[in-house]
């Protein structure tokens, strides 16, 4: 099952994607046309998550009745990210030679000599992103006047379907509830300066929109293994990476495990991947102008297209 929130009559709603993005199913539309009642409980992706099976039952339902009178073309929505507002958004680094590929480029030696901190490979650490500074599928992310190198980041993420503290690495995929794209975009001149400080990233990460989810979450029973998928960024429709979910060193359990150590995860909760190997200009030194469309394609999650502008 495909899930988005869009923006339709200038309502913003929940919807089930049909033929691939083509179509989609109004939620609340679709249940009052079957019962004649409201849904408060379909009326933002946030409330279908902490609805948990009797909501998921419910769109079993409309999935299957699927009434004409609630379906709507694509391009009359406004694509919104499919979590407007995540409880909370962390990004992890899990692919190994993402690091090694970008260190090697800034300090100007061979990938082989690059040696990363064993901490990176024992732990999967993170930074906590702006959660509200997200945006979707379609929209326009205008670059912050302060920096001039502009990159993109191929990753995907998971959203949480169930919180919890102290999670078992065992447990952890149960509390998922599905897998979307995240485009991590990054200012790096601005992220090059922020580091050597040794405090953390700041604005290079934090500006308008510089968290991109979508197009839509898909849940976790559609996705038959979520390390085997193929990962492509495209630059005005040129191919400038491509990698897979399978050299991703630690997973999402890994994550889920150490993020809810002594920490209580909740519901609605957007944990990234980080980059994969190849997946963003650093790597290779293909940076994005303004006008430059960047579309990320994950297998099974769709593409997530934007365009970047001054």
């Amino acid at each position: 099952m495909k899930l988005a929130t869009i923006e339709y009559e200038a309502s913003v709603q929940t919807a089930l994607v049909l033929e691939d993005g083509g179509k989609l199913l109004l939620l609340g539309r679709a249940h009052a046309l079957m019962t004649g009642e409201q849904a408060p409980e379909l009326s933002t992706m946030q409330r279908i998550i902490e609805g948990g099976a009797p909501v998921r039952a419910m769109l079993d339902r409309i999935a299957v009745a699927s009434p004409d009178e609630a379906v709507v073309e694509a391009h009359e929505v406004r694509w919104m990210a499919p979590l407007p507002q995540p409880i909370q958004i962390r990004d992890f680094g899990c692919f190994m030679d993402h690091f090694r590929n970008a260190r090697a480029r800034i300090q100007g030696v061979p990938v082989s000599e690059v040696e990363l901190p064993a901490i990176q490979l024992e732990r999967p650490l993170y930074y906590v992103a702006n959660r509200l500074s997200v945006t979707g599928h379609g929209a326009e992310v205008a670059w912050p006047a302060y920096s001039t190198v502009r990159d993109y980041e191929l990753e995907f993420a998971c959203v949480l379907g169930r919180g919890g503290m102290d999670i078992p690495r065992e447990q952890a995929h149960d509390h998922i509830f599905g897998y979307t794209i995240f485009n991590d975009f990054s200012a790096r001149d601005t992220q090059l300066e922020e580091i050597s400080t040794g405090l953390g990233l700041s604005k290079s990460k934090d500006f308008a929109d510089s968290n991109v989810l979508g197009p839509w979450i898909v849940t976790a029973d559609e996705m038959d293994d979520p390390y085997r998928l193929q990962m492509v960024a495209r630059i005005n429709g040129e191919e400038v990476s491509r990698g897979t979910s399978a050299d991703m060193h630690h997973t999402f359990a890994d994550m889920i495990a150490f993020a809810s150590s002594s920490t209580r995860l909740h519901a609605g909760e957007v944990l990234c991947s980080g980059t994969v190997p190849t997946g963003c200009g650093i790597e290779h030194g293909r940076y994005l102008e303004p006008g430059d469309v960047i579309e990320l394609e994950v297998t099974g999650l769709g593409v997530l297209r934007n365009r970047v502008v001054e």
